[in-house]
């Protein structure tokens, strides 16, 4: 099975680097490896010579998250690939990742399915950087997430599980879905949306034990009001086409602090978080 690893970035130079120093441990290889620039012209500079880099403008609105997936999806399937595995920028993949995902895809009563590893998020580093070699030692998964042990895999009951951290698919399943939605622009609710998806194609979410990831840490807000924009544009976009909600924590916490206000939903109003 031909598989390729597909990563979309925007800076984080450093957290790139060692997303492919822990590619290059894995016990199974990827084929290729596709990275999408999204207006970052650094990159291509940066790139492995192994890798395929696809070069994507920014918009108006922001990076365009969904748009550069599916870019990438078309270069891995035009280069041959089977198996598509999508990996978070910020994401060192653990050893068995690549062929953990390879074997879950290759199961019969799976192959149809849409495959999502147990991410750790990783605390700060020291001067050294994170042990790439012995990263496994510091897995503590998500407790969000379902987390299965290595061999094991689970099947979620809801789609509002299914994240863009680390997932894989076969190329088949991802035709069936129809890749993401590029409705949404910048930060926020594609990833729900692509989960919807596939479960209204009757595509089952399954987490795969071995396919384990560690998420590098950078600096954040909780609730993230730096994408306030985004998210509240992106979520009338979902409710437009799901008639409910994604990201309900933080509309409601925007909500609390006084940034958005309820009443009649308008997608116009960037600032406002309608009531169902």
């Amino acid at each position: 099975m031909r598989t390729a690893v597909i990563t979309i970035a925007h800076g984080r130079h450093a957290h790139l680097r060692a997303q492919q120093e822990g590619l290059a441990l894995s016990a199974q290889a990827p084929d290729d490896y596709i990275i999408v620039a999204m207006d970052d012209p650094e990159i291509r500079a940066m790139a492995p010579p192994f890798a395929t880099v696809v070069d994507v403008p920014s918009t108006p609105l922001g990076l365009p998250l969904s748009r550069a997936r599916n870019l990438g999806a078309a270069a891995a399937i035009a280069a041959g690939a089977e198996l598509l595995i999508f990996l978070d920028v910020d994401c060192i993949p653990g050893q068995s990742l690549v062929g953990g995902y390879a074997d879950a895809a290759g199961r019969p009563a799976l192959q149809r399915s849409l495959l999502s590893g147990p991410v750790t998020y990783l605390d700060p580093h020291g001067v050294d950087g994170y042990p790439i070699g012995t990263i496994g030692e510091l897995d503590a998964p998500h407790p969000a997430r379902p987390a299965p042990a290595p061999g094991e895999v689970a099947r979620a009951e809801s789609p509002d599980l299914f994240w863009s951290l680390s997932f894989a698919l076969s190329v088949e399943t991802w035709g069936t879905i129809g890749g993401f939605c590029e409705e949404y622009s910048g930060y926020g609710g594609e990833d729900t949306d692509f989960g919807y998806m596939a479960a209204s194609c009757g595509i089952d979410l399954v987490w795969v034990g071995a396919a384990r990831a560690y998420h590098q840490w950078h600096e954040t807000s909780t609730p993230p009001t730096q994408h306030l924009d985004d998210i509240v544009r992106n979520a009338n976009v979902f409710f437009t086409r799901w008639q409910t909600w994604p990201m309900r924590g933080w509309l409601d916490e925007f909500r609390a602090r006084g940034l958005i206000t309820g009443g009649v939903r308008t997608a116009s109003a960037r600032r406002r978080w309608p009531r169902e």
